[in-house]
C-alpha cells in the first residue's frame, strides 16, 4: 500500500560489491536541445528569388533551387529551376527539374520538364521526362535521353561503320510502302 520515496531509496547496488551506486545523471535540458539540433537533419534552403525588376546579363550557376522572375541573358545552372510567368530567359538552361511558367528562348535541358500552360518556349528541350500542359505554347523539337544532363553526348547511331576493311557512310533509310 505504501512505497518507498525515490529520494530515500539508495539507488540501484552494485553487482559486484553490494553497495549503492551513484543514480543515473540525466543530461540538462540545454544539452538534450543541443543534442537534438545536432541529431536533426539539415533543413533545405529556400529557392533563391530573382524579382521581376531584376534584369541580369551573364550566366548563374547554383546546386540549390532558383525561381527567375525577372530577366536572363545568359546560361542557367541549378538543381531546381522555376520560370515564373513574368520572367524571360535568353540562353541555355540546365536542371534537375525545370517548371516553366514564363518564356524561355533557348535550349532547355532536364531530367523533369513541366511546361505550364503560361509556357512559352522557343527552342529545344531534352529531358528525361516532360509534361506539357493544354495551353503552352512550344517551338522546337523534344528530344529524350536517359541523361539530358550531360552537353556532350555521343548520337546513339554512328556516322561511320567498318566495312571490309573501308569507313562508309551510312546509307540514308528508304521507306518501302
Amino acid at each position: 500500500m505504501f512505497s518507498k520515496s525515490k529520494i530515500q531509496d539508495p539507488g540501484p547496488k552494485s553487482p559486484e560489491t553490494g553497495k549503492p551506486t551513484a543514480p543515473l545523471s540525466t543530461p540538462s535540458s540545454d544539452q538534450a536541445q543541443a543534442d537534438h539540433k545536432l541529431a536533426a537533419p539539415k533543413s533545405k534552403p529556400p529557392a533563391s528569388t530573382l524579382s521581376s525588376d531584376l534584369n541580369i546579363t551573364g550566366n548563374i550557376k547554383t546546386s540549390g533551387d532558383i525561381q527567375v522572375e525577372g530577366t536572363v541573358e545568359g546560361d542557367i545552372r541549378a538543381h531546381l529551376l522555376t520560370v515564373g510567368e513574368s520572367a524571360t530567359i535568353k540562353g541555355e538552361v540546365t536542371a534537375d527539374d525545370v517548371v516553366i511558367n514564363g518564356r524561355i528562348v533557348g535550349r532547355v535541358r532536364g531530367l523533369k520538364v513541366r511546361l505550364t500552360s503560361t509556357a512559352r518556349v522557343e527552342g529545344d528541350i531534352i529531358h528525361k521526362t516532360i509534361a506539357i500542359e493544354s495551353g503552352a505554347h512550344f517551338e522546337g523539337s523534344v528530344q529524350r535521353q536517359d541523361d539530358p544532363l550531360s552537353a556532350g553526348r555521343t548520337p546513339a547511331r554512328p556516322q561511320y561503320q567498318q566495312v571490309s576493311g573501308s569507313e562508309t557512310a551510312n546509307p540514308p533509310r528508304k521507306d518501302v510502302s
